[in-house]
């Protein structure tokens, strides 16, 4: 099934995307950055960690927009890891350099992600229902409006919590339980752990072997001697794995330990190792050379994990909502 072509106004040119696009994009985020305040800053090398993998086809799956000159104007890209729950997650990536938008460049992408991710829906898994989602900062009232108009409806509101690493709480020990660094021995057995922890969260999946090298310990930003796992009668019951921006860090000159995935096995729960894990992670955090920690939550945790980071001396610093649109299984 050929891909469908995307209509921009005259002068500008798409084409699929190559991994060689990472550096003129990452330029493009930076000076989009100004403008829609994200916080999420990447270099070349982190775009293409995310798009040169198993599970995506950059020529199909990316356009990117070019002035007649070669100037990079715009991107989008519509990725979707093989794993899934409740419904096929189709992700809608992109963005439009700010000198470039109110001319329709990103309205046009947009249609072309959403008539691409309903084909990766179809040819991939048709039994199951789809949803194809763009996720929009509160930052970004013009992306808002777009993907609005265009019939994606809010479906998730997700908190970026940021807390200095002074005054930090002190360590806590939980009976039987030791508090260790992530060890690469234990990387399958904490796969194992998080698929199990997060069986009843909006939008997980239970991981396979390549979506969690991909998007979890693969990433180059990912700490192991920053994560902490907690073992019980030798095995891992909690964990928090700890990544780190160098990227963000140059731009910012703030490093940042970012918590982004903690979980508990649901058998383990109720002993308070949520927070034995976190503590440990932000005193590691603060021991190399981090002034800041972040994390991400879903408003409508279903453990409670927004009470438990407010008590821990986070505080709301984005909020990133989830636009979808749904599409039913086709037979």
């Amino acid at each position: 099934m050929s891909t469908p072509a995307i209509a921009v106004p005259e002068g500008l040119t798409v084409r699929p995307m190559r991994p060689e696009d990472a550096g003129p994009v990452a330029e493009l985020l930076a000076a989009a950055e100004a403008v829609d305040d994200t916080g999420a800053l990447k270099s070349a090398e982190d775009l293409v960690e995310w798009w040169v993998h198993e599970f995506a086809d950059l020529a199909e799956d990316g356009r990117i927009v070019l002035t007649g000159d070669g100037a990079v104007v715009g991107y989008a890209t519509t990725i979707a890891p093989p794993t899934f729950r409740d419904a096929y997650g189709v992700h809608l990536e992109g963005r439009v350099h700010p000198e470039w938008r109110g001319r329709g460049i990103g309205r046009a992408l947009l249609a072309w992600q959403l008539e691409r991710g309903t084909q990766l829906h179809a040819e991939r898994h048709p039994e199951a229902p789809a949803r194809l989602t763009a996720t929009v900062y509160t930052t970004m009232p013009s992306v808002e409006a777009l993907v609005r108009r265009a019939g994606l409806e809010q479906a998730r509101w997700f908190f970026h919590m940021e807390r200095p690493l002074t005054d930090l709480p002190p360590l806590r020990q939980v009976d039987g339980v030791d508090l260790v660094p992530f060890t690469w021995d234990r990387n399958e057995e904490v796969r194992a752990a998080h698929n199990a922890a997060f069986t009843e969260h909006y939008g997980s999946s239970e991981r396979d072997e390549v979506s969690w090298q991909v998007m979890f310990t693969g990433q180059r930003t990912f700490r192991p001697d920053l994560s902490v796992l907690a073992i019980s009668e030798g095995a891992v019951v909690a964990y928090a794995l700890s990544y780190v921006s160098e990227t963000a860090a140059a731009a910012t000159g703030v490093r940042e330990g970012y918590f982004g995935q903690i979980g508990v096995l649901p058998e383990a729960r109720g002993r308070g190792l949520s927070k034995a894990v976190i503590i440990a992670a932000l005193h590691a955090a603060a021991a190399n050379d981090c002034q800041t920690a972040g994390l991400e939550v879903d408003s409508e945790n279903v453990t409670g994990a927004l009470g438990l980071y407010e008590s821990l001396g986070f505080a709301t610093h984005r909020t990133q909502v989830s636009w979808s649109h749904r599409l039913a299984p086709l037979r």
